[in-house]
């Protein structure tokens, strides 16, 4: 991986990071819980223009993006994906279709995204659906419900590239977590889903933190959600006696 800094401030971050020569990983930070965080979104260069999976979650970087990948690739960016409804995936979505992008998401995260007066996309689709952008054919999956109800992740076979969102955590998170919209229950079983769907993926984005090599991210995902659940389940039997 190659790490370009592009836009820097005294709390603005936006980092590019290569990891093909058509996919790159773009970052920007915001404070949660007194810690600076990294959040993760990809540009994907295809024959026709960029597709961005994910918005900046910094709001002073909506526009350094598009100035950054109009000066290094000399491409506009064509089409916004949005994985679920939280800020650090859809706070530019309104910003991006006002500059002509189409913007896109499940037709669960629009109404979610409305409900809690959060920017909605154009566009919308129902169920796992396949795009077709120039010479780049991308998938979104739904493992199940997770980090929230209508997290989804995108998928590159040609690549076997996969984006996580915040349903995927990276191998180095110490646990799960923003759980106020989360399902317990469910996350262990979608993230086993979502390991046998793609056992070949060779590169997984998670929303935040480090990025790791191969199928590193999914197994930690996994092993956090088991013991999150196993947790909650002896909490539940120590509060019932």
């Amino acid at each position: 991986m190659w790490l370009f800094l592009l836009a820097s401030g005294a709390n603005a971050q936006l980092d590019l990071t290569k990891i093909s020569d058509s996919s790159y990983i773009f970052t920007t930070y915001q404070t949660y819980k007194q810690a600076r965080i990294s959040s993760h979104g990809l540009l994907k260069l295809t024959s026709t223009g960029v597709v961005m999976i994910d918005t900046p979650w910094d709001t002073t970087q909506f526009q350094p993006l598009l100035d950054s990948v109009k000066l290094k690739f000399n491409l506009p960016v064509v089409l916004v994906l949005s994985t679920h409804w939280h800020e650090d995936r859809t706070a530019g979505l309104d910003y991006y279709r006002k500059k002509g992008i189409a913007t896109y998401s499940t037709y669960a995260t629009k109404n979610l995204c409305a409900e809690h007066q959060f920017p909605q996309a154009t566009y919308t689709f129902e169920g796992d659906t396949t795009f077709h952008i120039g010479n780049t054919v991308f998938e979104t999956f739904y493992p199940g419900a997770g980090h929230s109800s209508d997290n989804i992740v995108v998928y590159f076979p040609a690549d076997r590239l996969l984006v996580g969102g915040c349903f995927v955590k990276s191998a180095e998170a110490q646990d799960l977590g923003n759980l106020s919209d989360a399902n317990i229950g469910m996350w262990r079983v979608a993230a086993k889903t979502l390991i046998n769907k793609y056992p070949k993926v060779k590169t997984v984005i998670p929303g935040h933190q480090k990025i790791t090599p191969g199928k590193k991210a999914l197994k930690h995902t996994l092993k956090l959600a088991r013991e999150k659940y196993k947790g909650r389940q002896k909490d539940k039997k120590k509060t019932s006696k």
